[in-house]
C-alpha cells in the first residue's frame, strides 16, 4: 500500500488498436465508398498481388483494406462495409472487407467456409 501511494506501482500500459479508424468510433464495421482498386505486394517471404481498395469511411478517414477472396466486383465508386483486421502480409493495410455485403458480391466458387466469403448455399441437383 505505501508503494502504491509513494507511486511507485507503475499501471499496465493501454494496448494499441489494431484498426485504430474503427477503434474510436466503437463500431464493428463502417461503410465506406472506394476511391480506388488496386494490389500490394506482400512482405518477404511471401510474394504475389493482394487485392486491395483505398476506401473513404462514413467517418471521412481514408484507409486501405483487403479484399479477401478469389476475384473482385469492385470498381471506383463501389459502397462496401469495412471491418477490422489486418493483412499479415501487407504493408499498411489494416482492414478488411466484408464479402457479399453492400456492393461487394460473395466469392462465386466457395464451397467451404461460406459465411467468411458472403456465397450463398448452392442449389441441390435435383435426380430425376
Amino acid at each position: 500500500l505505501n508503494q502504491v501511494l509513494r507511486g511507485i506501482r507503475k499501471g499496465k500500459r493501454a494496448r494499441h488498436a489494431v484498426s485504430p479508424a474503427l477503434a474510436n468510433t466503437h463500431c464493428p464495421a463502417l461503410k465506406g465508398v472506394c476511391l480506388r482498386v488496386g494490389v500490394v505486394r506482400p512482405k518477404k517471404p511471401n510474394s504475389g498481388e493482394r487485392k486491395t481498395a483505398r476506401v473513404k469511411l462514413s467517418t471521412g478517414a481514408v484507409v486501405t483494406a483487403y479484399i479477401p477472396g478469389e476475384g473482385h466486383n469492385i470498381q471506383q465508386h463501389s459502397v462496401v462495409l469495412v471491418r477490422g483486421g489486418r493483412a499479415q502480409d501487407c504493408p499498411g493495410v489494416r482492414y478488411h472487407l466484408v464479402r457479399g455485403a453492400l456492393d461487394l458480391g460473395g466469392v462465386a466458387s466457395r464451397t467451404t467456409s461460406r459465411s467468411k466469403y458472403g456465397t450463398k448455399k448452392p442449389k441441390k441437383a435435383t435426380v430425376g
